[in-house]
Parts: C-alpha cells; sequence; structure tokens
C-alpha cells in the first residue's frame, strides 16, 4: 500500500534551516508528482510546493518562494524539502502528499516550530 513517511521537523531559530523529507512506498514514485503542505493551528491546510515526476517543474506558495526548495531523489523514493530562512509564521505541521489512481495520499506530518 502506498505509504508516506516524514522526517526532519523540529525546533528551530528564526533565520536557520531545516531540510524534511518525505520517504515514499508502495507505488512507482518516478511516476507521480508530489506536494507538500503545512498546516498551522486554527488555518487551513495550505500548498506549500509542489515538484513534477521528473523533477523538472516545480512550483511555490508565495510565502515561501526564494527560501525554500522542492527537490525529489527517485532513486530513493524520497523528496525533500529545504526551508532556508525560517520565519515564525512558518510554524506549522508539515505533510506530503501524492496522488495515485486518483486517490489522494497523505502522510502522518512533521512538526516544525520556528522560535527564539
Amino acid at each position: 500500500q502506498v505509504q508516506l513517511v516524514e522526517s526532519g521537523g523540529g525546533l528551530v531559530q528564526p533565520g536557520g534551516s531545516l531540510r524534511l523529507s518525505c520517504a515514499a512506498s508502495g507505488f512507482t514514485f518516478s511516476n507521480y508528482g508530489m506536494t507538500w503542505y503545512r498546516q498551522a493551528p486554527g488555518k487551513e491546510r495550505e500548498l506549500v510546493a509542489g515538484i513534477s515526476p521528473a523533477g523538472t517543474n516545480t512550483n511555490y506558495a508565495d510565502s515561501v518562494k526564494g527560501r525554500f526548495t522542492i527537490f525529489r531523489v527517485n532513486t530513493k523514493n524520497t523528496v525533500y524539502l529545504q526551508m532556508n530562512s525560517l520565519k515564525s509564521e512558518d510554524t506549522a505541521v508539515y505533510l506530503c502528499r501524492t496522488q495515485v489512481r486518483g486517490y489522494a495520499y497523505w502522510g502522518q506530518g512533521t512538526q516544525v516550530t520556528v522560535s527564539s
């Protein structure tokens, strides 16, 4: 079955960096686009970044452009989110998502807290 497992979250000071990972299994990873979402307390889930199956096309929310980079290593079945210049408003649970044969699959999420 499709599984997505995020890791790499934690507590970081404003201006710091984190790299999140999402390890995928149960499907042919290189055939599917991947996305990162985040959800802060009391707020709706929002799309952060997306990447095409081969990794040649990416898109970002305006709020993270120039600070976050999504990339993937298909030989490792893993998608990453490099987050730089973190701000307090980036604090959220970060989740990865894919859609396989019409069904959406989500990971369990990893908490990112940006605080001094």
